[in-house]
């Protein structure tokens, strides 16, 4: 169902002294300009103390109390509770506002949340955002869901996909969940749908290599970083401004950070996946220690080629370097100072 915001404002203000109706418009931003003006502003222009105008403010809400039992409010209060309800009871301020007022009539819809008795505002902390619930004990449970989450996150120091985030809650528990992580400061969704800490790159990335690390998350697989660079470009938006992804600045960067793997000329893969750092002759060092034998060199192509994208002739031009690789009667390889 929908309201003109407005005009039920206007309805509400109705019994207001004019200088009432100008100090509640003013403050709650309700004309045309849409801009909310302190205490201390609007008592200067009327020449009184900013306690004064908080007065005039108290009164008019004393007076207009009469409007609630109104038909039109009843309907605007009754969509807003079941808003609330669609989201497990509570939700953040900025959300809530931007749902029900669009982009037009969202001071009004403040308002009216405001002087509705079944609404309840919490303000802004250090660890939460400003949010509004329908009943008051709903906050504890959301910081009781919270406190698992973050228990849950810390112990995996990975991002976690939704459905799995949910999985342990039922699906009214579910609903408040993702209301909670709203209003949390410390968790939140990332660029690729899953849900972390906001410490964490992943989910709230900073720079070229974070940005550089969500493109090869994205992409599964090793990329050159030209390709990596143009993958950037297209994680723009609430993360990143739209800004110029430089393929060398892409390469400088990734080249000095650990998260990241040179596999072939100029192909970058991620540590996690598997692959080491090093050389093709570190590879083949490092095979032919564990092995503690002989290998064949097909043995040895294949195991480099799981490493890195490279040229077979690479890898037997490696091999053919006496000074780390001799080969047994059989053709197989073996370490020199083995």
């Amino acid at each position: 169902m929908q309201f003109n915001y407005q005009k039920v404002c206007q309805k509400v203000l109705d019994p207001l002294s004019q200088r009432q109706k100008q100090v509640i418009e003013r403050r709650f931003g309700l004309k045309d300009s849409g801009k909310k003006e302190t205490l201390e502003a609007i008592g200067h222009d009327f020449g009184v103390t900013r306690e004064r105008i908080r007065q005039i403010e108290a009164d008019s809400f004393l007076r207009i109390e009469g409007q609630k039992d109104g038909s039109d409010l009843k309907k605007v209060f009754f969509q807003f509770k079941n808003h609330l309800k669609t989201q497990g009871g509570l939700k953040r301020e900025d959300i809530i506002l931007a749902n029900l007022g669009g982009k037009d009539f969202q001071n009004q819809v403040y308002f009216l949340l405001n002087f509705g008795d079944s609404f309840f505002r919490h303000s802004e902390t250090e660890d939460f955002y400003p949010f509004w619930a329908i009943e008051k004990n709903l906050f504890g449970k959301a910081e009781t869901i919270l406190v698992k989450l973050l228990k849950k996150l810390e112990g995996t120091s990975t991002p976690i996909p939704e459905k799995n985030l949910l999985d342990s809650f039922s699906k009214e528990s579910s609903l408040l969940t993702v209301s909670a992580i709203q209003i949390s400061k410390k968790i939140e969704k990332g660029p690729m749908g899953d849900y972390g800490l906001v410490s964490w790159p992943e989910i709230k990335p900073r720079g070229v290599k974070d940005r550089a690390y969500l493109a090869l998350k994205k992409a599964g697989e090793p990329l050159h970083f030209r390709e990596i660079a143009e993958l950037s470009e297209e994680l723009v938006g609430k993360f990143f401004q739209k800004r110029e992804v430089l393929p060398q600045t892409v390469h400088n960067e990734l080249i000095r950070d650990e998260r990241f793997v040179l596999v072939g000329r100029g192909i970058y893969a991620l540590r996690e996946w598997g692959y080491e750092t090093g050389t093709v002759k570190d590879i083949i060092l490092k095979i032919l220690k564990e092995k503690e034998k002989p290998v064949s060199g097909e043995e040895i192509l294949k195991e480099v080629k799981s490493q890195r994208l490279v040229k077979e002739n690479t890898v037997f031009l490696n091999l053919a370097d006496r000074n780390y690789f001799l080969r047994d009667k059989k053709g197989k390889y073996f370490l020199r100072n083995s």
